[in-house]
């Protein structure tokens, strides 16, 4: 899994023109740990139609304060480089495959 930061988030996601989905997510959050095979099987499953990436909230504190992420784990999804929706909290595998499908 692609991991991306304050050094390359514009470059990566901002300027990207597609969809992108990005975890906001750390270490030590429970649900965050949860989260991270469902967006991995994601990953495989839509990674050639669309771009997944994580941001570790407590290493890229730029990128998380100008998203405005307080909770974690917030996903974002980007459309051309503008925010097109923010999930925040756990989600189900299907519930999030559903979502994202609607945006390739």
């Amino acid at each position: 899994m692609r991991q991306i930061g304050d050094s390359t988030f514009i470059e990566e996601v901002e300027n990207y023109q597609g969809v992108a989905v990005i975890d906001f997510w750390a270490a030590w959050c429970g649900p965050c740990k949860m989260l991270a095979p469902i967006f991995e099987e994601l990953n495989n499953e839509l990674g050639d139609k669309i771009k997944f990436a994580k941001v570790n909230v407590d290493e890229n504190p730029t990128v998380t304060n100008k998203y405005r992420i307080a909770s974690i784990p917030t996903i974002l999804i980007f459309k051309n480089g503008t925010v097109a929706e923010t999930l925040i909290g756990f989600r189900p595998k299907q519930e999030l495959k559903t979502l994202l499908e609607k945006y390739v």
